[in-house]
C-alpha cells in the first residue's frame, strides 16, 4: 500500500539543486569566495537541462546567498553585513570624530567608504517629508540630496535627505562639499543640535531606480529607514530616506528600557 507521504509532490528539480548548495554553503562545504561549479557542470551533476542549472543559481542569489561576476562566475557571498548603529550613529563623540556617521560605521566595520554627491536640488517634497519637516508639499520648500554610499566599492544605500530651503538657501547645504562634521555641522551652526532621533524602518521591494543604483538581483528587497532629526527645542528639522540593500545590510540598536 503506498503511504501518503509517497504520494507528496516533489519539489521543482531547480529548488532540489539550489537546496543542496545552501546545504553545502551553511555546512562550510562551500566557503565564503568559493565559486559555483558551471551551469553546464551542475545539470551534468544532478541529470537537468542548464536552464533548471540557471533557476538554481537564481534562487540562491535571491537569498543573497552568492553574487554573479561578470566575466568571471558565481560565487558564495561573505556572509558579513554592514551594521547600521542606528542608536550610537549620531552621538557627540562620533561626531567629534570628524567623521560622517557612515564613514565611521564603515571604518569601526574595516571597509572603506565613498560617498557619491548625485544630485542637489530645490524642489517640492514627498508626502512625508513635508509632514515631518512641517513645509509645503506643492511648492519648492525643500533643498533634496541625494548620495549613493558605497563599501568597499560595493554600492550598499542610496540616501535622500531633505531641508527646508528657507534655512539651507545660500549656504553650504547646498554645495556637495558642506564642510566639517558634514551637514549636521551646518545645521548646528544655524542652531539646530541633534538632541532626539525617529527612526521608521520597513522592509519592501526596490523601485526600478533603486534596483539599478544598488545592482539588486531579482526578489531582493530594500530596507527602508525614514529618519527624523529633532533639535533642542523639539522641532524636526532633517528628515533622511535611506534605502538599503537588505542582502548585505543589518541593523544596530541599544536602546535604554524605561
Amino acid at each position: 500500500m503506498t503511504s501518503p507521504e509517497s504520494r507528496e509532490p516533489q519539489p521543482p528539480a531547480s529548488r532540489r539543486i539550489a537546496q543542496a548548495l545552501r546545504s553545502a554553503i551553511e555546512s562550510g562545504e562551500l566557503r565564503a569566495g568559493a565559486k559555483l561549479p558551471s551551469e553546464r557542470a551542475l545539470a551534468e551533476q544532478y541529470g537537468t537541462a542548464r536552464n533548471t542549472a540557471r533557476e538554481a543559481v537564481r534562487l540562491l542569489s535571491e537569498q543573497g546567498l552568492v553574487r554573479a561576476e561578470h566575466g568571471r562566475g558565481v560565487f558564495v557571498r561573505e556572509p558579513q553585513r554592514l551594521f547600521r548603529f542606528g542608536s550610537d550613529r549620531y552621538s557627540l563623540k562620533n561626531r567629534e570624530s570628524g567623521l560622517t556617521p557612515f564613514r565611521l560605521e564603515a571604518k569601526k566595520q574595516g571597509k572603506t567608504a565613498r560617498i557619491d554627491v548625485v544630485s542637489i536640488a530645490n524642489e517640492a517634497p514627498p508626502a512625508d517629508v513635508a509632514e515631518r519637516l512641517g513645509v509645503p508639499g506643492d511648492v519648492a520648500s525643500v533643498v533634496h540630496r541625494e548620495n549613493h554610499y558605497y563599501a568597499d566599492e560595493e554600492p550598499v544605500q542610496i540616501v535622500s535627505t531633505y531641508l527646508r530651503w528657507s534655512e539651507a538657501e545660500g549656504t553650504l547645504l547646498t554645495q556637495p562639499k558642506t564642510g566639517p562634521n558634514g551637514i549636521y555641522g551646518r545645521l548646528e551652526d544655524l542652531g539646530h543640535v541633534m538632541t532626539t532621533i525617529r527612526d521608521e524602518i520597513t522592509a519592501r521591494m526596490p523601485s526600478p531606480h533603486e534596483t539599478a543604483v544598488l545592482g539588486l538581483s531579482p526578489g531582493v528587497p530594500v530596507l527602508e529607514v525614514l529618519h527624523t532629526s529633532f533639535d533642542q527645542d523639539g522641532e524636526a528639522f532633517e528628515v533622511s530616506r535611506y534605502v538599503h540593500r537588505a542582502d548585505v545590510t543589518g541593523l544596530k540598536y541599544d536602546l535604554p528600557v524605561q
